[in-house]
């Protein structure tokens, strides 16, 4: 039996999650589809082991170019979030400043100084 089928045909579906249009909305439940078929990869992952035929050498190469194309689509959606969580962070401080324009401003005002000898 081919040790490795399973973790191609799991990574194939990952591969085809990312593929498809995912929105901000969507963007979470995609996220736990995603960390589910992960948790069930690695666990054939942990029980394949050597020695290996030629045929799951084949798909192990396969699997390697499939991975990465999935690691930099992983990796755009987290700069996605990212972006999105400064947005955010922007958003909350121009808030602020607009309720109170004063907040950060450190002067003592009203106070004079004579500089008579």
């Amino acid at each position: 039996m081919n040790r490795v089928q399973p973790i191609y045909d799991i990574t194939i579906k990952i591969q085809r999650i990312l593929e498809g249009d995912i929105s901000a909305n969507m963007r979470q439940e995609v996220i736990d589809q995603i960390n589910t078929l992960l948790l069930e990869r690695g666990t054939y992952m942990e029980h394949a082991s050597e020695p290996f035929t030629k045929e799951e050498l084949e798909l192990g190469r396969k699997l390697l170019s499939i991975n990465q194309v999935i690691e930099r689509k992983m990796e755009s959606i987290f700069a996605e979030i990212k972006d999105e969580m400064k947005q955010v962070k922007k958003q909350k401080q121009s808030n602020r400043k607009y309720i109170n324009p004063y907040e950060n401003i450190h002067t003592i005002d009203g106070m004079f100084m004579d500089k008579k000898k």
